[in-house]
């Protein structure tokens, strides 16, 4: 008697596209990251609109009960940008790379050939206040700023420092925290050119 009955094969399971798809977009990523690494792309030079081009108009109000030696440190706007070299540091409390540099911005302060103003991006004041008396305040004026400005000066995230020359145009800009080398090897170059080349 003949057994009909077929054997059946098991089949394979199929996969969906799906499930390939994180494996891809992490390869993806991976040969982005890669090739960023390799190009000798510096990331401190991220492109903006801003360079060359005027401040953009605004008028911050200052931290509540910030003072700098005994007197009270004001707010900043576009016309305080004007008449000097300013350098517009963008800070915040809850930003532990600022911590890292600030070391950085107060030895900047010793130096009277320009003004050093902080915005103050998306913090309390309460907190930007404890946050400079604990650390020492480098700044000749401080904006609080909810986020708007920052979006309209071109700000990645934070710390960014700016040079803007005297006629009040951005000059410069620096994304990132400061460190020793690039405090000494590329601010600090960068700074003495737009203090000494008249424009």
């Amino acid at each position: 008697m003949s057994d009909n009955s077929q054997t059946e094969k098991p089949q394979g399971r199929r996969l969906s596209p799906f499930v390939l798809l994180p494996v891809i977009v992490f390869g993806a990523l991976a040969l982005l990251f890669f090739y960023q690494l390799v190009s000798g792309n510096d990331p401190q030079k991220l492109p903006s609109a801003l360079i060359n081009k005027p401040a953009p108009q605004f008028d911050l109000p200052p931290v509540s009960g910030l003072t700098r030696e005994g007197e009270p440190v004001p707010g900043f706007k576009t016309e305080d940008l004007k008449g000097q070299v300013s350098v517009v540091n963008v800070f915040a409390s809850w930003c532990a790379p600022c911590r890292a540099e600030h070391p950085f911005l107060m030895e900047l302060s010793k130096d009277d050939r320009f003004q050093i103003a902080g915005l103050n991006y998306k913090d309390s004041d309460p907190k930007a206040l404890r946050f400079l008396e604990d650390l020492g305040n480098p700044y000749d004026r401080v904006g609080v700023d909810s986020g708007r400005i920052g979006i309209e000066w071109g700000v990645y995230g934070v710390p960014e420092t700016f040079i803007v020359d005297a006629k009040g145009q951005i000059r410069y800009k620096f994304v990132g925290p400061l460190s020793a080398d690039s405090y000494q090897n590329v601010f600090l170059p960068e700074l003495e050119k737009i203090l000494t080349t008249p424009r």
